[in-house]
């Protein structure tokens, strides 16, 4: 989870500052270093990407033998992955851009966003995504995964 973590908050705030830095200030969704056109992007695509990764890299260590687990021979991979990335960047996505119209709603459209704030922001926003986005595919494919018999117990057990 560390291996997602980091490098996301620190890349998404270091871009964020800068850009946010650039103007002096920011808004929600005017102007061309906005709030939204670095969340969006971001709450939308970040789940995707970790979603089939961690799926894949869970698969395959399954098949590799290299984890304990085995995965259900009846789970069509394409399906959940393709399933699965949708649905978490389109509920990300929908409820950034549900807090972000929250957000102007409540403070009028042309207020100014500190940037350094907005940074945190952005980071804090990346630094979640990671880890739920980790997080959720494992635990969905939970489902699919089962630890196989080991003949020294099945052994044992007929001798009893």
């Amino acid at each position: 989870m560390l291996i997602y973590l980091i490098p996301n908050v620190l890349f998404n705030f270091i871009i964020a500052l800068a850009s946010f830095n650039e103007l002096g200030y920011t808004h929600f969704f005017a102007c061309t270093q906005s709030l939204a056109r670095l969340t969006l992007p971001m709450a939308i695509f970040l789940p995707v990407v970790l979603t089939i990764d961690i799926i894949k890299r869970v698969t395959d260590a399954a098949n590799q033998k290299a984890i304990e687990f085995e995965v259900d021979e009846q789970l069509n991979l394409k399906k959940l992955l393709t399933k699965l990335s949708i649905l978490h960047g389109l509920i990300s996505g929908s409820l950034v851009l549900s807090s972000l119209l929250f957000g102007q709603f409540i403070l009028s459209k042309y207020y100014k966003l500190d940037p350094t704030a907005m940074a945190v922001l952005v980071g804090v926003l990346a630094g979640i995504l990671s880890v739920l986005f980790t997080y959720l595919p494992i635990r969905i494919l939970r489902t699919y995964l089962y630890k196989p018999l080991a003949l020294d117990s099945i052994e044992t057990n007929n001798h009893l």
